[in-house]
């Protein structure tokens, strides 16, 4: 491995994920290099059952592969027991689903606070707490139950929560997916700030090219294989690189623009 892909947030060389359903081997992923750099925003974009998720797990030390490499900070994950994964994960990684998985009965600041607690910090900082929620748009409603948020709300809390261990790299997985057009490209600008501003390494898995366009470079997988990696400011706008994206994936698979 090269001094330059060792320094890399993210590396992953040649890795192959196999499920087996019965006698049957399915090949999520095939031989997938790829490698994101420092503070940049990596948008992963793919079909139903391309492999975008899996590989996003495969990073996020989720799920381990098959075949093949993956680097995480320098980190070979395949070195790390699952009980030292799981520490790497919290210290390294934030992770934001489509899915909230926020816990209903507790506060949106004990939501937040959750892998605090998990590591066994039991009075994190109450300032450090307020300055991420206000910068997140979320101050006033840190003592709300998840039931008293809006979508928008819960997705922030959610987005709090994954940078409450202050990771340098952040995971999202469809972050969009459960949104409303509006408050999902919110979400998208707040991921975007927080790469420019604090130069938070960002991968988004996504089949919305207006969730794309936010990023500085787009992979598109097909089959479990990268098919092409491309620069979005080739492109004007969602409704460009959406064209683009049919080319790539063939008829017959709709695409969203909005």
């Amino acid at each position: 491995m090269s001094q330059e892909n060792r320094d890399a947030p993210l590396w992953v060389r040649n890795a192959t994920k196999t499920f087996r359903q019965g006698e049957r081997a399915i090949d999520a992923l095939k031989d997938v290099d790829l490698t994101v750099e420092h503070g940049s925003f990596v948008a992963v974009m793919g079909a139903s059952g391309s492999g975008k998720s899996t590989l996003l797990h495969l990073m996020a030390g989720l799920t381990r592969p098959t075949a093949g490499e993956v680097f995480v900070d320098g980190q070979d994950l395949a070195t790390l027991s699952d009980r030292k994964l799981t520490e790497f994960r919290r210290e390294h990684i934030g992770l934001v689903f489509q899915s909230f998985n926020l816990v209903p009965a507790l506060s949106a600041a004990d939501n937040i606070l959750l892998p605090l607690y998990a590591a066994g910090i039991k009075q994190p900082k109450s300032s450090s707490l307020a300055a991420l929620a206000d910068r997140l748009g979320i101050g006033d409603r840190l003592t709300h139950r998840p039931d008293a948020l809006s979508g928008g709300q819960q997705q922030r809390v959610a987005i709090a929560r994954a940078l409450a261990s202050d990771p340098a790299i952040v995971l999202a997985d469809e972050p969009t997916g459960s949104l409303d057009s509006v408050t999902g490209q919110s979400i998208c600008k707040l991921l975007r700030e927080l790469c420019d501003q604090q130069q938070r390494t960002i991968i988004v898995v996504t089949h919305e090219p207006s969730v794309a366009i936010w990023s500085d470079r787009v992979v598109i997988l097909k089959d479990g294989q990268i098919v092409q990696s491309l620069q979005t400011d080739e492109y004007p706008d969602a409704q460009a690189l959406a064209a683009h994206y049919q080319e790539v994936l063939g008829a017959g698979e709709p695409v969203l623009t909005t």
